[in-house]
């Protein structure tokens, strides 16, 4: 009997809201919506002038509060969301570090609330948004190729900022086959089939090969200064945030601020489930963090992770067998797990540490983040400390040397 059946992937993919070609992105998204929104949509893709302006404030202040009610499909309410998250991040940050907004106006909060709500995602620019939601082919016809690409909404910084979120969507779309290979492992372990297995952790570690390859298009479209300067700032939250101490107060939502993490890789539902595939325990305070990660994403998404983690263990799996091909496989699916994680401290390196340590004698252009975040990510975690957490945790899984 074939464990790993057309038709029982099929009910995963539905169950999970994840394809085959496309893993967690979202699927062909709209780029407009009812005329109604209109008002949304002029202001999300308008944004980049109207905050280098300092005119998008205003023009929030004058908005009228408008229903999410005639939002009838789950890609229309995943378009508003994005582009109430995108207003939300540049009303808030307008007018950079000194001088965040500490309170969405009603009109923008109430809205963006409800709209979370039927989601299942905060109210704030995740990651699901900003990387999975937010992007479109120049020539629909065309392949999914980084020069093909764009994306629906824009923060200031030009090239870097599509060169930020593309190279990210790309590391997500090059997830994909190893998701599969996860949903093959988490049936075939079921049934103690060592080929579906082996087969499974083989397709994960091509996958993460393929995601570091991507992710090094990132040191040829984003550019460091501009990427601390100008972007990292309107993708920061306003929780565990020094120029955001006590949160954003939403206007008739809550009567206390409202505390919340920005967008964060952190919140990439492929590496945890890779990490739940592969029984990969991080130390408290860091699996704390990546635990509330799950909250920002795809209610569908965090299904797959929790489902993954309470499968049959199967690094005990193979350390019961005594199999030197099983053991072969998991071991090099961990290692590539840990080149990815290392591939991605050196980059935080150079795109945040070493600019940040210089922003202060080079100044930030539009009164950016400066160095209020030079050792924080843009989820809030410490971010040197966490990364290394990370990786050293994943190294730890390797279990080779066990088998004798």
């Amino acid at each position: 009997m074939e464990t790993n059946s057309k038709e029982t992937l099929q009910a995963d993919f539905d169950v999970f809201d994840i394809s085959e070609e496309f893993g967690f992105l979202l699927e062909e998204p709209l780029t407009h919506l009812p005329d109604y929104y209109q008002v949304w949509l002029d202001l999300a893709n308008n944004l980049t002038h109207l905050i280098e302006s300092r005119k998008l404030q205003d023009l929030v202040d004058k908005m009228p509060v408008l229903s999410p009610d005639l939002l009838s499909n789950h890609r229309e309410l995943r378009l508003a969301h994005l582009a109430l998250g995108f207003i939300s991040m540049g009303y808030v940050w307008q007018e950079g570090q000194h001088a965040p907004a500490e309170i969405l106006p009603k009109a923008l909060a109430l809205p963006f609330w409800l709209v979370s709500r039927r989601l299942g995602l905060p109210p704030i620019l995740t990651y699901a948004d900003s990387v999975l939601a937010n992007w479109k082919l120049k020539d629909p016809t065309g392949d999914m190729s980084i020069g093909n690409m764009d994306l629906i909404f824009s923060f200031p910084g030009g090239d870097t900022c599509r060169g930020f979120f593309i190279v990210s969507l790309l590391v997500e779309m090059a997830a994909s086959p190893g998701i599969m290979g996860a949903l093959e492992v988490m049936h075939a372990i079921k049934v103690s089939d060592l080929t579906g297995i082996k087969n499974g952790l083989i397709k994960v570690t091509q996958s993460l090969k393929k995601m570091k390859e991507n992710f090094k298009f990132m040191h040829n479209h984003v550019e460091p200064a501009a990427f601390h300067g100008k972007l990292r700032i309107f993708v920061s939250g306003w929780r565990d945030n020094p120029m955001l101490p006590r949160g954003v107060l939403y206007e008739g939502v809550s009567d206390e601020p409202i505390l919340l993490s920005g967008g964060s890789a952190a919140q990439s539902s492929a590496i945890q489930c890779f990490d739940a595939l592969l029984c990969i325990q991080h130390e408290e305070e860091t699996g704390a963090f990546l635990t509330r990660m799950r909250d920002y994403m795809p209610p569908a998404h965090r299904q797959l992770i929790e489902t993954l983690s309470v499968c049959p263990p199967l690094r005990d799996f193979i350390l019961s067998c005594s199999n030197s091909d099983l053991c072969q496989a998991y071991n090099s699916c961990v290692s590539a797990l840990v080149d990815l994680r290392n591939y991605h401290l050196n980059t935080v390196t150079k795109y945040v540490i070493i600019p940040g340590n210089h922003a202060q004698s080079v100044g930030c252009p539009f009164r950016g983040v400066g160095t209020a975040l030079n050792t924080t990510g843009t989820g809030g975690s410490n971010l040197m400390v966490f990364l290394k957490s990370v990786r050293n945790t994943t190294q730890k899984a390797l279990i080779l040397e066990r088998l004798s």
